[in-house]
């Protein structure tokens, strides 16, 4: 089963017209992080939306979507002149693993929707890498690229990581007393 993580037998790809069979070998992107609390990533920037679901939260554990929303409007975009100017809400939908306030015990599932993807404005993409941006490296990585948007190595990926943190956070103050604060600031120094 391993192997099938490392290689991709036959890849049909119908370049010149004709189907052509060749050997592809890559290493898997890898989207699930954690043994005990497993954190699995999904969607991309430009398709319907992009989310997370954690694995290996315990149940009763007191947690509301307005605490996972506050963590994520941290992280909304078009909040400085150094971000995209992309207006998305983030909103987040809670689509299992918690009701009435508590956690399940089941894996939850978190998913924010794709509001403003602007695929058009992509075009020049498509035969020159974004400067300032993992385009190049996942496609010389991976052989692949999602040329609006750049899919998963665009910075919307970081949404399933920040909500997944929000549940850390809540478990971590509820189970360990601990309280965890995160601060973080960008700068733009330049002509204004």
């Amino acid at each position: 089963m391993q192997a099938l993580y490392h290689s991709i037998g036959k890849c049909y790809r119908p370049n010149s017209g004709r189907s052509s069979a060749r050997n592809v070998s890559t290493k898997a992107s890898g989207s699930t992080y954690g043994t005990l609390f497993r954190v699995t990533t999904f969607g991309e920037s430009h398709g319907g939306g992009v989310g997370c679901v954690v694995d290996g939260v315990p149940p009763r554990l007191p947690i509301s979507t307005e605490e996972i929303q506050l963590e994520l409007d941290r992280r909304r975009p078009g909040q400085s002149i150094i971000t995209t100017p992309r207006k998305e809400e983030d909103t987040c939908e809670v689509l299992s693993g918690v009701g009435d306030g508590v956690t399940l015990g089941s894996p939850i599932a978190i998913l924010v929707r794709n509001k403003d993807q602007r695929s058009q404005d992509y075009g020049q993409m498509s035969v020159a890498y974004r400067p300032s941006h993992a385009d190049a490296t996942y496609d010389f990585k991976y052989g692949i690229r999602a040329v609006a948007g750049g899919g998963r190595s665009s910075a919307r990926e970081t949404i399933g990581r920040v909500a997944a943190g929000a549940i850390a956070k809540k478990l971590l103050k509820v189970v360990a007393g601990t309280e965890v604060s995160v601060r973080g600031e960008a700068n733009w120094k330049g002509a204004q």
